[in-house]
């Protein structure tokens, strides 16, 4: 593996970060659990965003939370969300999201925590109260804004991969489901709140799949409804899309893995999710590129990590959207009830039948 350039690649050329908004607007978080303090606050502080407060039914997780960040612990949603000119951030389980919506003024700016409901119907109610409210709503799907992410689609736009044609995403990890305490009896897990981050993605990378084929299980050693999967995502006769996630390879670092391997006509990337591999202190991300015209893999220096740097980029789009500065707001409600789609769709697939094979005459 090679550093610097290589047939005109230039590794530092590469976007790894979206722009800050000129002036922010003050942000209030609802909810109180371990993603807020583990991403959410860290990055808005890293990037200087002023965090008006945060409400939690659970007052007093609310109140801890609040004085380790010297912020404000709302008495009730109303008072949360009577903020003026807030960012409304929904760090919710998927069920409560429809109820705080609701809450909000009409014509609000609002960040959902992903997924976008429980399923699909939940998502299209989602879809239409901020539809009926006005609500200029996106949805977290920040593994798009990490730093690899940034640079990854960068590198893709550019020509340095020519034409995607493979997507591998690979996992054997432990992930500690425990730390999400409304996860350990949700119907829906693998897919639904991890999975789905390497769909949209995909979605953004690739464009919709015609359809998908998964398998989506528990494991024996709990009682979590799912922790392994496999998908195969259809795109056509060209373009390859796998993935093969478990969550329940228990025998120590050595050979578990979080990677994509994303392979071009003309160049291939390789990622190294590290986040996942010691979660949520995680390991150094990767992000590795064989140019077109290249001979060797480049490292591409990265400017950052998943946490909590993709969460910084990700309000940085939606406060630049509320002042005007960005035309565009990523992972819209509209775009992200694609995304569950797709989801609801690898559901669907698990839990049909597969094809029979044919016996031995």
């Amino acid at each position: 593996m090679t550093e610097g350039t290589e047939g005109g690649f230039d590794p530092a050329s590469l976007v790894q970060s979206w722009p800050k908004p000129s002036k922010s607007r003050p942000i209030v978080t609802f909810g109180a659990g371990s993603i807020v303090g583990d991403a959410h606050f860290p990055a808005y502080r890293k990037a200087g965003f002023q965090i008006a407060g945060l409400y939690d039914p659970d007052q007093a997780k609310a109140r801890v939370l609040a004085d380790t960040w010297g912020v404000t612990a709302f008495r009730s949603a109303e008072e949360a969300a009577a903020v003026k000119d807030a960012i409304f951030d929904l760090a919710t389980p998927p069920g409560r999201h429809a109820e705080i919506l609701k809450a909000l003024p009409d014509g609000a700016f609002a960040l959902i925590q992903k997924p976008m409901g429980n399923y699909l119907g939940e998502a299209t109610e989602i879809l239409e109260i901020c539809r009926a409210k006005k609500l200029k709503a996106a949805v977290n799907f920040q593994l798009r804004f990490a730093p690899m992410m940034l640079a990854l689609k960068d590198a893709i736009a550019k020509g340095w991969l020519g034409e995607v044609v493979d997507f591998d995403a690979w996992l054997a990890l432990a992930t500690p489901w425990q730390l999400w305490e409304f996860l350990l009896k949700a119907p829906r897990v693998e897919i639904a709140m991890h999975s789905i981050h390497y769909l949209d993605l995909i979605r953004q990378l690739l464009g919709d799949p015609k359809g998908v084929h998964a398998k989506t299980l528990g494991h024996p050693s709990h009682k979590v409804a799912q922790t392994r999967t496999s998908a195969i995502l259809d795109y056509g006769d060209t373009v390859r899309c796998a993935l093969s996630i478990n969550h329940d390879h228990k025998f120590g670092r050595r050979h578990q893995a979080c990677e994509f391997r994303i392979s071009g006509t003309e160049g291939a990337a390789y990622l190294k999710l590290g986040l996942n591999l010691d979660y949520p202190k995680g390991e150094p991300d990767i992000l590795e590129i064989y140019p077109k015209g290249g001979s060797d893999w480049i490292s591409v220096p990265l400017a950052g990590e998943w946490f909590p740097d993709a969460f910084v980029g990700r309000m940085a789009n939606v406060q630049r959207f509320a002042s005007g500065e960005d035309d565009e707001l990523i992972s819209s409600v509209d775009d992200a009830w694609n995304t569950m789609a797709l989801v609801e769709a690898a559901y669907r697939s698990s839990a049909a039948p597969a094809t029979p094979i044919a016996e031995r005459p």
